[in-house]
Order: C-alpha cells, then sequence, then structure tokens
C-alpha cells in the first residue's frame, strides 16, 4: 500500500516513515501555495490608519458640505431616478452637467436609447499636459434601482465624483483625467449592452483609447464602529475586520497593482481606515459595479466601496436616504481620493 492505509483509495493515515514524511512534505506544499496565494491577493502595501479620526479641516469642512448637497439633490429632491421614471433620470443628468460647467469644465454627452428613450453618459476631461494620450477614469452611475431614492447608492459617488472634477480641475497633471458619471448601472442593465459604463468602455477600446486606470466610486457614504458591523463574502471573512468604518480598494487580479498603487497613495497621505484587496472576479458583489465594463474590455480597474449590503442594511431599499449617511468620514474619503487620484495621474 505504498506506507499508507486508504480506503476505496482515499488517504486516512500514513503508516511507516516513508508515509509520514511524504504526508508531511504534502500539508506542508498545499500550506505554502495557499500562504503565497493568500499572499499575493490580501497583502497590500502600507498599513491601514487605527487611530482616532482627526477633526476635519475647514476644505474637508467645505467639502463635507457640499457632498451633503449633491446628495440631497439627487436622493432628497430627485430621488428615484432610471428609465422608469424618466423625467427624474433627466433631472440627475441636467443637475450634474450644470454642477460640472460650474466647476470649469466642458461637458460631453454620449447619448444612446435604452427601452426606447434617450439617456446619456456625461464625461469632464481635465487633459494632461505631458502624456494626454494616457488616462484615469473616475467614475460613478447615477441611476438608482427601482423603488429606492439612492442617497448611497449611488449618490454617494456621483457625489464624490462631481468633487473630485472640483478638486482637481486647474491642476497640471501629466496623463488625462476624466471624470464620467454612467448611466443603467442597475438592473435591467447590469452586464447588458446598454449598461452606461459597458457603452463607454467599448467606445474607448474602439477609438484605442490608453486608459491606465479606472476608478469606480460605488457606495462610499456609509461607516460603523460597532462591532460585527461588516460583512464578507467567503473566504474574505478571515481575512479582513468585523467592523465596518473603512474604505474598501478592490480588483480583479489582473487590476492588482492598480489597486495596490491606489491604496499604498490613500495609506500615505490619508489618516482614515482602508482595506484592499485584488481577487478573482467572480467572488460574490467584487464585480458588482461600473469597474465590471473596464475589465470586460481589458482595462485595469478597481472599486472603491463601503462595500454596500454587505455593511448597508438600506441596500437598494426605500429607506437609502441621504440622512442614513456619514458625511464627515465620506469628506475624508473624497479628500484622500483627490490625492491618490493626482498620484495615479502623474
Amino acid at each position: 500500500m505504498n506506507g499508507s492505509a486508504k480506503v476505496h483509495g482515499i488517504l486516512l493515515f500514513p503508516r511507516g516513515k516513508q508515509g509520514w514524511r511524504a504526508f508531511v512534505l504534502r500539508w506542508l506544499f498545499i500550506a505554502l501555495v495557499v500562504s503565497a496565494g493568500g499572499y499575493y491577493v490580501f497583502r497590500m502595501p502600507g498599513r491601514t490608519y487605527n487611530q482616532p479620526l482627526n477633526p476635519l479641516t475647514g476644505d474637508e469642512t467645505l467639502l463635507r458640505d457640499r457632498l451633503r448637497g449633491h446628495v440631497r439633490t439627487l436622493a432628497g429632491e430627485i430621488g428615484e431616478r432610471n428609465v422608469r421614471r424618466y423625467g427624474a433620470l433627466e433631472a440627475a443628468a441636467g443637475y450634474i452637467e450644470k454642477e460640472l460647467k460650474g466647476a470649469g469644465f466642458a461637458v460631453t454627452d454620449q447619448v444612446y436609447t435604452a427601452e426606447g428613450k434617450k439617456v446619456r453618459n456625461l464625461e469632464a476631461e481635465l487633459p494632461g499636459i505631458s502624456t494626454p494620450a494616457e488616462i484615469i477614469v473616475v467614475g460613478a452611475h447615477y441611476d438608482t434601482v427601482p423603488g429606492s431614492p439612492g442617497a448611497n447608492d449611488n449618490a454617494s459617488g456621483a457625489a464624490a465624483v462631481l468633487e473630485l472634477g472640483r478638486l482637481l480641475n486647474g491642476r497640471p497633471l501629466a496623463r488625462t483625467v476624466r471624470f464620467v458619471l454612467f448611466v443603467n448601472e442597475e438592473p435591467p442593465f447590469f452586464k447588458t449592452g446598454q449598461m452606461g459604463s459597458l457603452v463607454y468602455a467599448r467606445r474607448s477600446r474602439q477609438r484605442g483609447e490608453r486608459i491606465a486606470g479606472m476608478l469606480s466610486l460605488e457606495t462610499i457614504g456609509y461607516y460603523s464602529d460597532a462591532p460585527g458591523s461588516q460583512h464578507y463574502p467567503f473566504p474574505l471573512n478571515f481575512f479582513y475586520p468585523s467592523t465596518g468604518n473603512f474604505i474598501g480598494f478592490v480588483g480583479n487580479i489582473g487590476s492588482r497593482r492598480l489597486v495596490r498603487r491606489s491604496i499604498e497613495a490613500f495609506r500615505r497621505t490619508t489618516p482614515f481606515p482602508s482595506e484592499g484587496a485584488a481577487v478573482p472576479g467572480g467572488i460574490i458583489g467584487v464585480g458588482w459595479s461600473d469597474h465590471w465594463s473596464f475589465w470586460h474590455e481589458g482595462y485595469p480597474a478597481l472599486m472603491v466601496t463601503d462595500t454596500a449590503f454587505y455593511r448597508y442594511d438600506y441596500y437598494h431599499g426605500p429607506q437609502d436616504t441621504p440622512g442614513r449617511l456619514d458625511y464627515d468620514r465620506m469628506a475624508q474619503v473624497v479628500a484622500g481620493l483627490a490625492r491618490v487620484v493626482a498620484e495615479l495621474a502623474e
């Protein structure tokens, strides 16, 4: 029996010195492979911030108030916004266009038809100085799932894109930065040919555009210091904290370099808790936003998120309202993301 005992071909226990040696070496090899894989996937540069948060600076206070104003307009005054409430969807697009123009941008529409209605992505561009053909895309969707006002999902991300544009406009950056607000991220359009970000990413690929990285801002407004407030899909629950007080940087294996560079810049410049992972895109929730569209077209992309339904009880529901969000922490995150985008564009 080759130094081991088997039943129906299954190893029960080793027999003899040779059997034990082979048994131990086999499991050491398996442990080494698992450890190496875990290190590759979960190990991120720098350390997460674990001290009390600093008070907001004057600039962060202004940023907080502007973020709150955007969310209140999109989720409070306009509310549910999708093709089934087309007037509200167009009102949201009009508000976004007005805000981008107010920040000094020319705004370009990408118009297409979905369910017989004209819908649009909106783009504002900050041209690069020395390598303008290389592009960083910062994006978020502005539509909502039916039945929800969508404060966290995703007025929070849309508000952040607007404010990142305002914060970075006029800065001399090497690469071009595009601020894009996508339509039709939510069902029934998600991962279909009518998903706004997929329409956009496909056009970029057809044009041969060199997108060096895409950051999808998705549900970034909810934080909790309560133990047990954070959950994960298996097996991520073995590697990350159970308190939902951090912002997450999540990408697939192909986007690992972008994830690592982004979280390193965030951790170095921003005193706020952060976690990162570059994991297989098939894990539940990992690809559930507009970054998926850029993966689909072969571009590196990541999602910046508070992890949505893994933390936020009001996800996709009628109680996803502006009063649920933590605008102080959201402002600190967005201020940090401005520094990340600036570094990625250098």
